[in-house]
């Protein structure tokens, strides 16, 4: 069985990201999204809200399990028996930072290769970042996330806001 992972920290998930699931899901028979943490980001979700959210967007795809990890990427996809790490990416400038964490994930585990797919054209300007922005001005987010998801970003944007403005 050959078994991919996809991971990211999809706070939240975006049409982009749903986008390479399914493509994903076509080539393999299993694929992993699994919900990792990036330190360099604080996140809007917790990781748990993040698992619940890509567990609805995904329901429809049969071969797709959704999962939390804390650990490396090269050790999780070991302990999962996974040999292939799917990334989208959406510019060139995506590439660099990729490649240079999948050469280290090789090195961490030599059965571990990385397979890149180039974002869908109309997915090339979206990310979980642009989504947020977007929610702080009260745009709609229906051509951006999953519609499953639409309200909570929007009441959680709407909460982070209010705490701002309190302190």
């Amino acid at each position: 069985m050959s078994i991919a992972i996809y991971p990211g920290s999809f706070d939240p998930v975006t049409l982009g990201h749903l986008n390479i699931i399914k493509r994903a899901s076509c080539c393999f028979d299993k694929v992993i999204v699994c919900v990792m943490i990036n330190a360099s980001k604080r996140g809007l979700f917790t990781p748990e809200e993040r698992v619940d959210m890509l567990r609805r967007a995904t329901e429809r795809f049969d071969n797709v399990e959704v999962d939390f990890s804390d650990e490396l990427l090269a050790s999780y996809a070991k302990r999962r028996g996974a040999h292939v790490v799917v990334k989208g990416l959406r510019a060139v400038s995506d590439f660099e930072q990729e490649f240079q964490m999948a050469v280290t994930n090789r090195k961490l585990n030599p059965d571990l290769e990385t397979m890149f797919l180039a974002s869908s054209e109309k997915y090339t300007y979206l990310s979980s970042t642009v989504v947020k922005e977007l929610a702080r001005y009260g745009a709609d987010l229906t051509d951006f996330v999953p519609r499953e998801i639409i309200d909570e970003v929007n009441t959680r944007i709407q909460q982070k806001m209010q705490e701002r403005k309190g302190n």
